[in-house]
């Protein structure tokens, strides 16, 4: 081990795991430096894993980062400030079959290694974000499986009890975060691969539409269905990354210019009817207790019938898209080699089976199904879902290895299919003390409404101190509701933007409000005022924009705010108070009552008329 690593600076932080984008946000601006802290990380990892086995074999690491690997990542953060980057020193772990430049790539089988020239497009966009790479983690062979234990490197341990699975295929890169090792990783998932380990080990797991993170430098599973998934502590991080590592690629062929249609609010939630338990009781009432928190957080749920995406989820692994797995590694798996696991060996070689005529059968009837599934949301935001309805030991995977694991997809396997959008998302802990999580489920394109879910139910979700950390996962955040020049597209929403601030929602005021447009402020700015109790019926309802900030940005943000405005408290419309733009009695000198127009963005249009 090098002397950067072996001669430590002795005021480093005792512990370094477990840290938040926030945590690395705020050492690095208090002083610390990339170069202090990671091999610092670095250090802690290595003498993390070789306890529990030399050297990573059964972890969730196939390689850690050599002291040579992170100091070329350091070098190009020499000279740059904290403030300067979106992910500056945050480190982060990658799925073993998504290339980093320097790092064999395995797809966890020996036999099949090569170190690939250069970076997959995203880790490039996220190096240049400023996040350093510490490792590559372990998966599920060739990224076929849902259960972590599909790989010569070993089964990895779920975080909470290695008794149980982990989940997969991106069994390594949830760990990790979960174990506190990085800020953040990258998965795939295919048909649940970044979900399912998301709810084993109690992490937001990010499913975003096909085609936004491009799969250039990434080992296929299906081709046409894979997508690049975020693992992360919390939703903010979650989105934070999405925004950097996201975008069209032209290279990538399955690559796709975002589209922007109107974000859902998120309110009216599907769940299925009658669901199948598999005799798994925790899971069953872990289940009932979430829906039972839905509800009290304002959310309505509607019962349905989930059959028709049951049926696009059939046609993934009994129909022939199978075959495209085969079109990715099949030739490879034909040959006799030690490294590669039997079972997968035979879902693979499956895929020869399906002929042309079947693979156009099984299109046209996915299309005929779409056709329902958009039906299907015509009268719900998003699906409501357990993630897993089954959480298996490692006992009953192998009394059942190949049950077992479908299990684990029933409510993942048609969303890549079927192109949906998919977010996990950690719900309180089972009755046993193993983690639950449920997945919000919402169309193509709607990334930010489902992160605009998770910003509300983490907040509806006083999750307990537990094992593993779970104290210290979600920021610190303050909801601020605007009515002025900080709208989107206004002037002075680079102020939020800036800050990293996510849009919860457009909502309105209680009815107690008057909106005056201020005399001579540049850019021009309203006054909000709430009226007395005795002349609140002559209030009015207002519309506003509802923002998130992290406790750090909120600070900075208020001290750029001019007199005769300040920030306050706000009753919205449906009784929620939030912090929120107030305006000083002395500012209304000269200004203009525009409350009949019912908000700032209105005025505005109509002084452009």
């Amino acid at each position: 081990m090098s002397s950067s690593i072996s001669s430590l600076p002795q005021s480093l932080p005792e512990n370094l795991l477990g840290w938040n984008f926030s945590d690395w946000a705020g050492a690095y601006q208090s002083g610390y430096s990339p170069q202090q802290l990671l091999p610092a990380l670095l250090h802690s990892i290595r003498a993390e894993e070789l306890e529990n086995g030399a050297p990573f074999y059964g972890s969730g690491w196939i390689s850690v980062a050599s002291d040579q690997q992170l100091a070329d990542q350091l070098a190009s953060l020499e000279g740059k400030s904290p403030t300067s980057l979106p992910l500056f020193g945050v480190p982060f772990a990658v799925k073993d079959n998504i290339d980093v430049a320097g790092f064999v790539t395995t797809a966890g089988c020996p036999e099949f290694a090569f170190e690939p020239q250069q970076d997959a497009h995203v880790i490039k966009l996220l190096k240049a974000a400023g996040a350093v790479v510490m490792g590559k983690t372990n998966l599920d062979q060739f990224a076929t499986g849902l259960v972590g234990t599909r790989s010569p490197y070993g089964a990895v341990a779920n975080s909470f009890d290695p008794q149980y699975v982990s989940g997969g295929s991106s069994s390594g890169s949830a760990v990790t975060v979960a174990r506190g090792q990085v800020a953040f990783s990258l998965g795939t998932d295919t048909a649940g691969s970044g979900r399912v380990p998301a709810g084993f080990n109690h992490l937001v797991g990010m499913k975003a539409t096909k085609g936004l993170l491009s799969t250039s430098g990434v080992v296929p599973a299906c081709r046409s269905l894979d997508v690049v998934s975020i693992f992360a502590l919390n939703s903010l991080d979650a989105e934070l990354v999405l925004s950097v590592a996201g975008g069209f690629d032209g290279t990538d062929p399955f690559s796709r210019q975002p589209l922007q249609p109107v974000q859902r609010r998120i309110q009216r939630l599907a769940i299925p009817r009658q669901p199948e338990w598999f005799g798994d009781e925790q899971q069953q009432r872990a289940y009932e207790q979430a829906c039972s928190q839905a509800r009290s957080a304002g959310f309505e749920l509607v019962e349905k019938d989930f059959g028709p995406l049951f049926e696009v989820a059939a046609l993934l692994y009994e129909g022939p898209w199978v075959a495209e797995r085969y079109a990715a590694v099949g030739e490879f798996m034909e040959q006799d080699l030690p490294g590669l696991d039997p079972v997968v060996k035979a879902i693979v070689l499956a895929g020869k089976n399906p002929s042309a005529a079947d693979a156009f059968r099984a299109e046209y009837r996915r299309l005929e199904l779409m056709r329902a599934v958009d039906d299907f949301f015509n009268d719900v935001d998003a699906l409501f879902v357990p993630t897993s309805p089954h959480f298996p030991t490692h006992e009953q995977l192998r009394q059942q290895p190949v049950l077992a694991n479908s299990r684990n997809g029933v409510y993942t396997n048609f969303v890549n299919l079927a192109d949906l959008s998919a977010l996990a998302l950690p719900a309180q802990l089972r009755g046993d003390g193993l983690p639950f999580g449920i997945t919000i489920i919402a169309p193509a394109w709607q990334e930010m409404a489902l992160l605009s879910f998770a910003n509300r139910w983490e907040s509806s979700l006083k999750l307990p101190e537990a094992p593993l950390l779970l104290g210290r996962k979600a920021n610190k955040t303050i909801d601020v509701a605007v009515v002025g020049a900080h709208l989107t597209g206004m002037p002075l929403n680079h102020q939020l933007s800036s800050r990293n601030a996510s849009l919860l929602e457009e909502t309105r005021t209680a009815a107690k409000y008057k909106l005056y447009a201020l005399a001579n402020t540049t850019p021009p700015k309203p006054g909000l005022v709430r009226l007395p109790e005795a002349t609140a019926e002559q209030g009015y309802s207002l519309i506003v924009e509802v923002w998130r900030l992290s406790e750090q940005a909120f600070g900075s943000f208020v001290e750029e705010i001019p007199q005769p405005l300040g920030i306050g408290t706000l009753e919205l419309e449906d009784g929620r108070l939030v912090k929120g733009f107030i305006c000083e009695p002395a500012g209304l000198e000269g200004a203009t009552h525009i409350s009949e127009l019912g908000g700032w963005r209105a005025y505005i249009q109509s002084l452009q008329g």
